[in-house]
C-alpha cells in the first residue's frame, strides 16, 4: 500500500503572508489540525493548530477583543514559521510504512505528500493508523492465533498449509523476534470464528501456542490463554 493510497487529495494550504487570524478560520472551517505553507506556489513549511495557539496572545491577556483580533490578523504566518524549519515531506510512490517512519522519527503527526516537487497531498497519522488496520484485516470477522516457531525454513510455511488443508482463508501474517521470551512468534489471522480445529491441529504438530481470540470485527473480541 503507497501514501498515494491514503492521502488526502485538494489539499487546503496557506501563503507565507497569510496570518493567523486566516490560518485558525481555515482550520476551525475545515475541521483540521495542519496547513502546508506555500510560497507562491513553492512548499516551503507547514503549521499546526498547536504552533498557533503558541503564537497567539494568551487568553489570560488584558487586551481587548479588538486587540486581540487586531493582533491575529496581523501576526503573518512567516512571522511564526521558524527560519530553519526542517521541511520534513513524503512522496505520493513511497510506502506506507515509510511515512509512518518518518512520523515517528521526528514526532509529529502529519506530512505534506510530494511528487515530481509539487505538493499533491497530505497524510496524517490517523491515515496510518487506518491503513494498519485495513492491512491488518481486524475490522473482519478472524480469530488470531500467537503460535511460537521454530527458526527454521518452513516453520511459517507448515502453519500456513495447515489452514489451507482445512480450506481456511489467511487474512494476516505476521512473524517477529520475541525479545523477551527469545523465540520466533507468528501471528496467524483466520478467516473464521471456529478456531478449535486450528488449534487441535497446531498443538499436534507440536507447537506452543501463547494465545487465541476470537473476533466478530469492529474491535470486540472474546479471548482465549492456551
Amino acid at each position: 500500500m503507497k501514501v498515494k493510497d491514503r492521502m488526502s487529495g485538494n489539499v487546503v494550504t496557506i501563503q507565507l503572508d497569510g496570518s493567523l487570524a486566516e490560518a485558525f478560520r481555515i482550520m476551525k472551517e475545515r475541521k483540521i489540525r495542519r496547513l502546508p505553507v506555500m510560497d507562491q506556489t513553492k512548499l516551503v513549511g507547514i503549521v499546526t493548530l498547536s504552533d498557533l495557539n503558541r503564537a497567539a496572545p494568551s487568553s489570560a491577556t488584558s487586551l481587548s477583543v479588538h486587540e486581540l483580533n487586531y493582533l491575529l490578523a496581523k501576526t503573518k504566518i512567516k512571522d511564526i514559521l521558524p527560519k530553519k524549519q526542517k521541511l520534513l515531506t513524503v512522496s505520493s510512490e513511497s510506502f506506507i510504512e515509510m511515512a509512518a517512519r518518518i512520523m515517528r522519527q521526528n514526532t509529529v503527526g502529519g506530512l505534506p505528500v510530494v511528487y515530481g516537487g509539487e505538493l499533491v497531498g497530505i497524510i496524517t497519522e490517523t491515515d496510518i493508523f487506518d491503513a494498519f488496520i485495513d492491512i491488518l484485516g481486524v475490522n473482519k470477522p478472524h480469530c488470531r492465533i500467537d503460535v511460537y516457531i521454530v527458526d527454521r525454513p518452513g516453520a511459517l510455511a507448515d502453519l500456513i498449509g495447515i489452514l489451507s488443508n482445512k480450506g481456511l482463508s489467511l487474512l494476516n501474517t505476521v512473524a517477529y523476534y520475541d525479545k523477551n521470551k527469545d523465540r520466533y512468534k507468528a501471528i496467524l489471522r483466520v478467516e473464521t470464528l471456529d478456531y478449535e480445529p486450528i488449534v487441535e491441529e497446531i498443538n499436534n504438530r507440536g507447537y506452543e501456542i501463547d494465545s487465541v481470540i476470537a473476533s466478530p470485527g469492529n474491535y470486540n473480541h472474546i479471548s482465549k490463554d492456551t
